[in-house]
């Protein structure tokens, strides 16, 4: 089983989803799939603001 399997699909907090409308929508795809992937390497079933946060200043914006 990989890592993407491991969690199936994961619960997005509704802080974390409004902060990921924040987020350009020509980048909005790119960091979920960034803040899916941060989240199930920490092994978290939830998406938290904070996660959206992190991948946010990844991306620089």
């Amino acid at each position: 089983m990989s890592n993407a399997d491991y969690f199936g699909e994961l619960q997005w907090l509704p802080e974390a989803k409004a902060k990921l409308k924040n987020i350009p929508y020509f980048v909005r795809t790119q960091a979920r799939q960034r803040i899916e992937q941060l989240a199930r390497e920490a092994e978290q079933g939830i998406v938290t603001a904070e996660l959206v946060e992190q991948a946010r200043l990844e991306f620089g914006q």
